[in-house]
């Protein structure tokens, strides 16, 4: 079945957003990579900007979906879920998208790592597409870290998005860096690594004088 015009855009965005940044991909790009007028995109989307977020609300909408149903679970128990249930709430739906192979997941992950590593009007845009996760998951994260002040809580989570997006980016990385040694055919092992590494940034001490309750 042919794709619809929608579909064709969204593709062709997310293919030129991944390879050349949301600043240098064009509008004219989109529309010539995906076969269709400059019309289509202010039809469809109005402007590049909603464009951007539409690219990933495509593919985000079902991981952010997955994670709040986990965290649901984990929070519907007798007492509150332990740090790194929630780090794996949080983190198991996205890296899980490493073992699949098709050629959309990748791209995506391509302007995961992109996006995370830029900065200007797009990263704005994209605040209401995680808007209602971070709602969730950061009060759960306070409750398993009662000790540490908001901000410690903020700026611990900013370094894991870090590390999860340079994952997303290029699994393959690790290979390269261990010489070989060390691989992701384990699709859980990235995960298991990641939770642990975060967990332990989560419960270090607080980062200053001030910084405590």
């Amino acid at each position: 079945m042919p794709l619809s015009t929608k579909d064709r855009i969204l593709d062709a965005a997310e293919r030129l957003f991944a390879e050349k940044g949301y600043d240098a991909a064009s509008l004219r790009g989109v529309t010539g990579e995906a076969g269709v007028n400059l019309a289509s995109v202010g039809y469809h989307f109005g402007g590049k900007a909603n464009l951007f977020r539409a690219v990933f609300e495509r593919r985000v909408g079902g991981i952010n979906a997955e994670r709040l149903a986990m965290l649901d679970a984990a929070e519907g128990g007798d007492s509150p879920p332990t740090l790194e249930v929630v780090l794996e709430a949080f983190l198991a739906p996205a890296l899980r998208l490493v073992a699949r192979k098709d050629e959309g997941h990748e791209r995506f992950m391509q302007l995961v790592g992109r996006t995370y590593a830029s900065s200007g009007e797009h990263i704005e845009v994209l605040k209401s597409v995680f808007q209602e996760i971070l709602a969730r998951f950061f009060p759960a994260l306070q409750r398993a870290l009662p000790e540490l002040a908001p901000a410690d809580v903020f700026w611990r989570l900013h370094f894991m998005l870090g590390s999860m997006s340079v994952l997303l980016a290029d699994p393959d990385r690790i290979r390269v860096l261990s010489n070989g040694t060390v691989t992701v055919e384990d699709p859980e092992e990235p995960l298991r690594q990641l939770v642990a590494f975060a967990a332990a940034g989560f419960r270090a001490s607080a980062a200053g004088q001030g910084s405590t309750r």
